[in-house]
């Protein structure tokens, strides 16, 4: 048995979709969430900056004694984590990928679409894994910069026309492509699951890369003793925002509680926790 805990970080709250999952597969776990709702979002940065970003959210998160750290940010998987888990010796899971084994698993005409903030698209890191695992596959990839904004304000449900004229303007030429297989490549987006779906129709299957990460991370960490279960919630910004709205992410009803963290103060990564 190991009771240590597993680190959980995004820009924000999407984070918690993988949150969601990781107590579901693992309800023993200790986990610890930071989100970083200071300076979401994460997308629009430049590399030097993500990596900055990364490097401090992995700092904070190894000041407690873990066993391995979730990337549950399709950006930072993107951009940073490549270079950042060489400098730790704690396993890192990005969700780019499992979301890509599972859409090559789960397609059956080898056309893959790809949505996601401007960095992960930008990054081209999906198809490149997507191409590795499976060379004849075709990709398809689309910057949505409107759905987090959407997602974070409430704006998610089937019947809003707003959001179903966002989706409609940002997919409308992935559907045209003719793609089975949607990779929801940013961790705020299975909240527009329904949205989605009943634009791209029942046909095409779409990947929650937070849940692969999530599945992927149970398969080779050591569990916790049981009755260990508990999660602990940290931010950057704005606590009691959080704990309003954490529960949407989270799938239930209940408020939860997070703690406030000056990130800036996290410059770099702990020695202890450093390679070598």
């Amino acid at each position: 048995m190991d009771n240590r805990a597993i680190g959980v970080f995004d820009s924000g709250l999407g984070g918690l979709t993988a949150v969601r999952q990781l107590q579901k597969l693992m309800p023993d776990e200790h986990i610890i969430y930071f989100g970083d709702t200071g300076r979401v979002p994460y997308g629009s940065r430049s590399r030097r900056t993500i990596i900055q970003y990364t490097r401090q959210d992995t700092a904070f998160l190894l000041s407690h004694p873990l066993k391995a750290i979730v990337v549950a940010c399709g950006t930072v998987s993107s951009v940073a984590m490549g270079t950042v888990q060489q400098e730790v010796s704690v396993p890192m899971v990005g969700v780019v990928q499992p979301a890509c084994r599972r859409a090559v698993q789960e397609t059956k005409n080898r056309k893959i679409g790809i949505i996601g903030t401007k960095g992960t698209i930008q990054s081209g890191s999906y198809e490149a894994g997507l191409h590795t695992l499976n060379p004849s596959v075709q990709t398809i990839a689309r910057a949505c910069p409107l759905f987090v904004p959407l997602v974070e304000n409430g704006r998610f449900r089937t019947g809003d026309r707003v959001a179903e004229l966002v989706v409609e303007e940002y997919l409308q030429e992935i559907r045209a492509f003719g793609v089975d297989t949607l990779i929801l490549g940013c961790t705020h987006y299975p909240l527009l699951a329904d949205l989605i779906r009943a634009y791209m129709g029942d046909q095409v299957t779409l990947i929650d890369p937070g849940a692969e990460a999530a599945a992927y991370t149970k398969t080779f960490v050591e569990p916790c003793e049981p009755g260990n279960g508990r999660t602990e919630y940290y931010v950057s910004d704005d606590p009691d925002s959080f704990g309003q709205y954490a529960s949407v992410f989270l799938g239930g009803n209940e408020t939860v509680r997070a703690d406030l963290v000056d990130i800036a103060s996290y410059e770099t990564i702990r020695k202890g926790n450093q390679k070598g």
